[in-house]
């Protein structure tokens, strides 16, 4: 059953780590020519802003799912040696884990709601004219998929915290 999971996990948060990827490599050239094209040329790119802001919303809203996954998000410890003596560590991690989840729904509803609007206005990008409800669909989707992600993640805390490894890897 662990080495399901294990696969499972690893297979399915491939996905978003690759559109990370391409995305953070796509940057990465559009940045150099840009750079090269401006300096030599004295011809920059037009519609680099617009890849730069696309691109680095893309590469953060893929790499959520596998940052809640492996539990690598920012998190503040004040209360931690209090929960520790008291043997609630895992319980608190778990309750907020799962609360956290299921609070990510309310930002990704409203921008659904945000990326309708855009579609129905048939906004579009300055210089590229893509389509700017696409962005607002892909962010809302990533948000979601951390939200379950995030849901999971609690439950096994809770529940059964001998599968965490297979998640953190």
């Amino acid at each position: 059953m662990m080495r399901l999971i294990s696969t499972l996990a690893g297979r399915l948060l491939a996905l978003p780590v690759t559109i990370a990827s391409a995305a953070l490599f796509g940057l990465m050239m559009l940045t150099f020519l840009d750079v090269v094209m401006r300096s030599a040329l004295n011809a920059p790119i037009q519609a680099a802003t617009e890849l730069i802001r696309i691109s680095i919303a893309v590469i953060v809203f893929s790499a959520l799912p596998l940052l809640a996954a492996r539990d690598e998000h920012i998190s503040v410890d004040l209360l931690d040696n209090l929960f520790h003596r008291l043997h609630l560590s895992r319980w608190r991690d778990g309750i907020i884990t799962v609360i956290c989840g299921v609070m990510l729904y309310l930002p990704a509803e409203r921008v659904i709601d945000l990326a309708e609007r855009e579609r129905s206005y048939g906004d579009t990008t300055e210089y590229l004219a893509i389509p700017t409800f696409y962005i607002g669909w892909f962010i809302a989707i990533m948000t979601l998929v951390t939200a379950a992600v995030m849901i999971f993640r609690g439950l096994l805390i809770l529940v059964a915290p001998q599968y965490l490894k297979a998640l953190e890897k």
